[in-house]
């Protein structure tokens, strides 16, 4: 059955519910298909080797774990001082080495404090498991500033309390824990902006004028955890992350990258990111375990008009076997879309407790857009909601551009969200199933879920601005099937069976 428009809100039981309940009584494929639980995914389960890559709608590389030179220096060997900073010792290390053909600098054992690690190209910085790094609440240890990206839009800044630009096959490993400085910490207090990035920073200002380091008077975009920048090979693998001062993990216009086995904690910071994969190629991210103040796994590609100048998207990455807790959104695409996400696929993962499961987001001044989201196999546990596409924002930030009237002019800062397709999931529970607030002047297009089932307090409470959105083969219990619209066409409802919550 097709229903290209119906009233704006439709109610339990109304007789288009009852027409779906009629429509058929096969059970979904999602029942026959195994989703993985919360104890089967994560960090704990990593195993040693990489499996291939299957099932992904779009070419991938064979992806094989770094190789580096048969030389260790151990930075406790060489001066190292727990309780001292070891930020020249280890900077100086990882020069030599690199200089000499590369190798791994190990970190032993114990409490270690350092200022920004720049790596280079053939290091792999392995931290073992009773290491501790605990990077400085100072602003003055990340100087001078570097060429990073801040929020989708170039600067120069602290870049990250471990860096890399131009570098390959780089590698951080090891079961250690990085630490963000106390929560107390100077460099903290010293980012107080209110406002959007493209609100300060001046898109036709050259980048190198673009300075906020945080001295003589300058304000400073704060550091990330790790955030190499135009490398090429890269692996993250087995760390703990704790108490960021910003996002964490964050690779940005990296190639053949690959995130397995780690732990973030950050809930207790309000910017605190997972995984921030920025204008990124060829990416794997597996086993990993995040718990945060923002967005866990996060897909970005720039914003507004210096988002379009450089014009690079993020593309062909693959997400699995992972676990999302605690997060604004578990599986996000934006705000940041100006070059442009595509070829996303993401399976087998479990999102706990999660705002929302999967979450597209973006603003009419963002530009680009998403094209090309696959999603199956994914578990969500009380999640608020499973389905979220936010593409107006808050008057906050953006003003008169996040009310849906009128129609503003199609400029290549509209943004275009299409192609998204899920199936064989399995909500347990969450507050609502869908929410769509979309844009008229482009709607939100080609969206596919199927194969699924769905428990929910309410089903779709907002279902606007879109063309062509198909739900196929769902059994839905909900105490609430209503459907809020407006000016949502070609829609498709198949087999979408609903069975009323009673709790």
């Amino acid at each position: 059955m097709s229903y290209k428009s119906f009233s704006a809100i439709i109610g339990y039981p109304s007789i288009l519910s009852l027409l779906f309940l009629l429509s058929s009584c096969h059970t979904t494929p999602s029942q026959n298909i195994s989703i993985p639980a919360v104890h089967e995914v994560g960090a704990h389960m990593m195993p040693q080797e990489i499996a291939p890559i299957t099932g992904a709608p779009f070419d991938m590389p064979v992806f094989q774990k770094k190789i580096f030179p048969d030389v260790v220096i151990d930075i406790s060997q060489r001066g190292a001082v727990q309780g001292e900073l070891i930020t020249p010792l280890i900077n100086n290390l990882i020069q030599e080495l690199s200089a000499n053909g590369g190798g791994t600098v190990f970190i032993p054992s114990g409490k270690w404090t350092s200022g920004r690690i720049i790596l280079k190209s053939n290091i792999n910085l392995h931290l073992s498991e009773d290491a501790e790094i605990t990077f400085s609440g100072n602003v003055e240890d990340y100087l001078p500033a570097l060429f990073t990206r801040h929020e989708g839009i170039e600067i120069m800044g602290p870049g990250g309390f471990i860096y890399a630009n131009g570098e390959e096959n780089i590698a951080i490993t090891g079961k250690g824990t990085l630490w963000g400085p106390p929560m107390d910490a100077q460099i903290r207090h010293h980012s107080v902006f209110g406002t959007v990035i493209e609100n300060i920073v001046d898109y036709r200002t050259p980048v190198e004028e673009r300075v906020y380091d945080g001295i003589e008077g300058r304000r400073v975009y704060l550091p990330k955890s790790i955030a190499p920048i135009n490398c090429r090979g890269v692996l993250i693998e087995g760390i703990t992350l704790n108490r960021s001062v910003f996002w964490n993990i964050c690779p940005i216009y990296c190639e053949d990258v690959i995130i397995r086995g780690i732990t973030v904690n950050s809930v207790e910071v309000a910017s605190g990111d997972g995984i921030d994969i920025e204008s990124c190629k060829n990416v794997l991210i597996e086993y990993c375990t995040l718990n945060n103040g923002d967005d866990c796994f996060t897909i970005k590609a720039g914003r507004t008009e210096d988002g379009l100048r450089v014009g690079k998207p993020s593309e062909n990455i693959v997400v699995r076997y992972s676990l999302a807790q605690n997060g604004h959104g578990a599986i996000t695409c934006g705000s940041e879309t100006a070059g442009g996400i595509k070829n996303l696929y993401a399976h087998d993962c479990v999102f706990h407790k999660t705002d929302r499961g999967i979450r597209f987001k973006t603003r009419r001044n963002r530009g680009g857009g998403v094209d090309g989201v696959w999603c199956e196999r994914i578990r969500m546990i009380d999640v608020k909601e499973a389905f979220t596409w936010d593409l107006l924002g808050s008057t906050r930030y953006v003003g008169d551009l996040a009310l849906r009237y009128p129609p503003r002019e199609i400029t290549p800062l509209t943004p275009v969200i299409k192609n998204i397709h899920a199936k064989q999931l399995l909500v347990e529970s969450s507050r609502q199933f869908i929410r769509a607030n979309c844009i008229p002047e482009i709607p939100l297009s080609d969206v596919t879920i199927e194969d699924s089932e769905i428990h929910c307090e309410r089903y779709i409470t907002a279902l606007n601005d879109v063309n062509g959105f198909t739900l196929r083969n769902l059994r839905v219990t909900t105490k609430d099937s209503t459907i809020t619209k407006e000016d949502a066409h070609n829609l498709l409802f198949e087999n979408v069976v609903f069975l009323p919550n009673r709790k």
